[in-house]
């Protein structure tokens, strides 16, 4: 069996900035379980699982379009502190979900605290950056109608309802 669309495939991976560190990896847990098609991992290395077999093993550089986007500084703004009532230490680094300018929900996290002016930025911490993978597919199945229909895989390794 390969990995094709509507495939619950379990992967090991490790992945790297262009720097060599370490940013996520499943070694020593539990393999990463998802839903081939659904969206599920950024679109460049479910693109390059496609087709692939238990036991192929691939490295993978995902560039900024085909990962988390390119960094836009578009999405960095300065807030005044009362915006972030009923907080009573901000830090930076903290994350916030605040409303985007389409209209839905965005996680934000502060870059910069400077008296009361606060800049936060909503660019994903992995925008603009190269993203390296070394991944082995682990496990693939046919997903469940449920799986399918939900988009996305349940049970081991995957979402509980």
């Amino acid at each position: 069996m390969t990995i094709a669309a509507n495939k619950a495939v379990s992967i090991d991976y490790t992945l790297t900035n262009d720097a060599g560190e370490v940013i996520d990896s499943s070694a020593g847990g539990a393999p990463l379980v998802y839903l081939q098609g659904a969206g599920n991992i950024i679109p460049g290395l479910e693109k390059a699982l496609e087709g692939k077999a238990v036991g192929d093993e691939l490295e993978v550089a995902v560039e900024p379009e085909d990962a988390y986007g390119e960094y836009s500084a578009e999405l960095v703004s300065t807030l005044s502190r009362s915006m972030f009532e009923g907080v009573d230490e901000l830090e930076v680094g903290m994350q916030f979900h605040a409303s985007a300018p389409d209209g839905q929900m965005q996680i934000v996290t502060i870059r910069d605290l400077d008296g009361d002016d606060v800049t936060v930025d909503g660019n994903h911490p992995l925008a603009g950056q190269r993203l390296n993978f070394k991944v082995k597919v682990v496990a693939i199945r046919d997903a469940s109608e449920e799986e399918v229909a939900h988009g996305h895989v349940h049970g081991e390794g995957g979402h509980q309802h």
